[in-house]
């Protein structure tokens, strides 16, 4: 099962990769998830230039995040991504390689799973596609529609007719009818399911202490991220009566330092902010402290469907009993 975009940028695949995970899970297959685990630490030139000729890269094993049952890797070593989804499936093998052909292959036979979720996978051709999921962004479909480097399309639009599956992601359940006229106009065959990104609670990074989302209102805040698209985040705490003091944007997949988060902290007891509030995807980039004068909460988010459940479930039926 591939999950994948046609865009650059951030459309919320992990939170949908996370939910067909856990439902294919829980109706009895043995899933794994192949990562490219982009930004994960790699080894240095010449290593990878010795591997390269030795063949060594087709001899080692891809590196494993989750066995399925415990956690293997940090977020350094497997990528946020891998890291976010080991940690919220417990029951989930998670695999990181560029050559997911080889990761695949070592997840049936060391590990007996019997479904592949490629995260990422509309572009990668190498491993054979049974079931092709596509997710489009309502605030931002196909941006000027352009190839890169001209626009923020991977490949041509009208590839969204391999298609099996289209999930319409942050959509606020308004003005959608123009944009699903159009993708039934690029693909006549693929079930079209209208989600939104849901908040669910804070949780405090250092301690796992949860806070209902009520907590926010009137709660002075500065906020940290280092995702594609930091807008929507930012409106999503404002929208609960936060009052940003401080925004801290960095760049997708950024790494902190310590000195970063407590400068950060240290601003933040200036600006007198009750709270720091951060994404979950950064969570697992932040460094440990030993001490933290301001608490640090991720907002965890996940997928609600809007429209098409059914599709989704009658899916989820036929992958599991075929």
């Amino acid at each position: 099962i591939s999950v994948g975009n046609l865009t650059v940028g951030g459309t919320g695949k992990t939170p949908v990769v996370e939910i067909f995970a856990r439902e294919l899970q829980k109706a009895g297959r043995k899933v794994a998830i192949l990562s490219r685990g982009y930004k994960k630490e790699e080894p240095s030139f010449v290593k990878k230039l010795l591997n390269k000729l030795l063949l060594q890269d087709f001899r080692q094993p891809p590196r494993v995040v989750s066995d399925g049952n415990k956690l293997l890797l940090d977020s350094a070593m497997s990528g946020d991504e891998p890291y976010m989804l080991a940690s919220n499936l417990p029951n989930v093998c998670v695999l990181v390689d560029k050559n997911r052909v080889k990761s695949g292959r070592y997840a049936i036979n060391k590990f007996g799973c019997d479904t592949l979720i490629l995260d990422d996978g509309f572009q990668y051709r190498s491993l054979k596609h049974r079931v092709e999921i596509v997710l489009v962004d309502k605030t931002n479909p196909f941006g000027n529609e352009k190839v890169l480097p001209r626009g923020v399309l991977r490949e041509p639009i009208k590839n969204i007719k391999r298609a099996d599956f289209i999930f319409i992601t942050k959509s606020d359940g308004q003005g959608i009818e123009e944009l699903r006229a159009r993708l039934r106009q690029l693909n006549k065959r693929a079930d079209i399911i209208e989600c939104r990104h849901c908040a669910r609670y804070l949780q405090n990074i250092f301690t796992a202490e949860r806070k209902p989302l009520e907590y926010l209102n009137g709660l002075t805040i500065s906020v940290v991220s280092g995702i594609a698209v930091p807008g929507g985040f930012e409106a999503e705490l404002e929208k609960r009566g936060a009052v940003i003091a401080d925004k801290n944007r960095f760049a997708d997949h950024h790494r902190y330092s310590e000195q970063e988060i407590i400068d950060i902290v240290n601003k933040s007891g200036r600006l007198k902010a009750d709270a720091i509030i951060t994404t979950e995807k950064d969570a697992v980039r932040f460094p440990r402290l030993s001490r933290c004068d301001v608490p640090v909460y991720f907002l965890r988010v996940d997928i609600e469907i809007l429209s098409g459940s059914e599709d989704f479930h009658k899916w989820i039926s036929r992958i599991c009993f075929r």
